[in-house]
C-alpha cells in the first residue's frame, strides 16, 4: 500500500509554501518603509493557497537546445495594498507599524502550518515503524 502525501499532509503542505511567500514581500514592505515612491505589496493569501493547490505552473521557453529546462509553481500574484494612512509628500505608501504587525502574524501562522506538518510526520513513522 503506497502513502499519498497529498492526503497524509493535507493543506499544510501549500500553506507553508504560500507563508514563505508572504514573509518575503512584508519583509521587502518593511526594508522600503523609507524608499520615495514605494507601494507597500500583499499577497492574496486565499488566492495563492488555491494556485498552490493547484499545482499551476509556468515553464519558460528554451531557445536553444543547450539551455536547461525550468519551471515554477505559481503562488498568486502580489497586489498593491490600499494605503492607510496619509501621504508624506514622498509617494510611500507603507505603514511601518502595520507591515511589523503583519509579518508577526504570518510568522506565528507560518510556524503553526510548520509544527502541524512535523506532527504529521510524525504519525507516520510511527505508522511505519508499528507505533511505540
Amino acid at each position: 500500500m503506497s502513502i499519498s502525501f497529498d492526503k497524509a499532509l493535507g493543506i499544510h503542505q501549500h500553506t507553508v509554501g504560500v507563508r514563505a511567500k508572504r514573509a518575503e514581500t512584508l519583509a521587502s514592505n518593511i526594508a522600503n518603509a523609507n524608499t520615495p515612491g514605494y507601494k507597500a505589496k500583499d499577497l492574496d493569501f486565499d488566492r495563492a493557497l488555491r494556485a498552490a493547490k493547484s499545482g499551476a505552473s509556468i515553464s519558460l521557453s528554451r531557445t536553444s537546445e543547450r539551455h536547461i529546462s525550468a519551471s515554477t509553481q505559481l503562488m498568486g500574484e502580489q497586489m498593491y495594498r490600499v494605503p492607510t494612512q496619509p501621504d508624506t509628500g514622498d509617494g510611500n505608501t507603507v505603514d511601518a507599524q502595520l507591515e511589523k504587525s503583519l509579518f508577526m502574524q504570518n510568522s506565528l501562522e507560518y510556524q503553526a502550518s510548520l509544527d502541524f506538518l512535523g506532527s504529521k510526520f510524525k504519525n507516520m513513522s510511527k505508522a511505519l515503524k508499528g507505533g511505540e
